[in-house]
């Protein structure tokens, strides 16, 4: 399996070459990044997995460079950020809203959602709203904002956290069962 993990991964100077990851410079290539060793792979899983529900935009390159401090897994960690792609983006941040809302313990029926959330005006007789667009916008953000941000915190952390104690608990398994095999065979001889 880690073999087969070691070719799918890409080199240390193709991630170092990507025209997004070049500011990270020389140091994206010490050994210690592209190690497979359980902390450093559980926690390359944690961190991308983190920032790809932290943020929308610039999650590969965040994620290496915190990857390089904490000397984690680049590869793994730049893979895990793909776990929220473009696609996903819009039901990922809709259930993080409403996550937000409910711990918030804010109302989020369809009558008391922001217009950006239900589609526009709740009714055809309302009036156009004469405010210039980004006065709109500024108070749709207000209102979207503190359970948005509350919800994708807590997407991010609990699942980052789900995706370390998985990586550890997989790697564990696999090693006791390598380990319980070799004592088999060595048994058997």
């Amino acid at each position: 399996m880690l073999d087969r993990l070691k070719r799918l991964m890409p080199t240390p100077e193709t991630v170092a070459g990507n025209r997004w990851l070049r500011w990270l410079g020389p140091k994206l290539l010490h050994p210690r990044l592209w190690h497979l060793s359980r902390r450093g792979v559980a926690l390359g899983a944690a961190i991308g997995v983190f920032f790809a529900f932290i943020t929308p935009i610039a999650q590969i390159p965040l994620s290496a460079g915190v990857c390089m401090v904490l000397r984690a897994n680049v590869p793994v960690s730049v893979v895990a950020t793909l776990v929220n792609t473009p696609p996903t983006f819009a039901p990922v941040y809709y259930g993080a809203w409403k996550l937000g809302s409910w711990v918030l313990g804010e109302s989020s029926a369809d009558a008391d959602r922001p217009a950006v959330l239900s589609g526009g005006s709740a009714s055809a007789e309302a009036p156009a709203d004469a405010r210039p667009w980004w006065q709109r916008w500024g108070e749709t953000l207000r209102e979207v904002g503190r359970p948005l941000l509350v919800g994708t915190m807590m997407f991010s952390v609990g699942f980052s956290l789900l995706a370390y104690g998985l990586v550890n608990g997989v790697w564990h398994w696999r090693v006791r069962a390598k380990r319980r095999s070799r004592q088999r065979h060595g048994r058997g001889v």
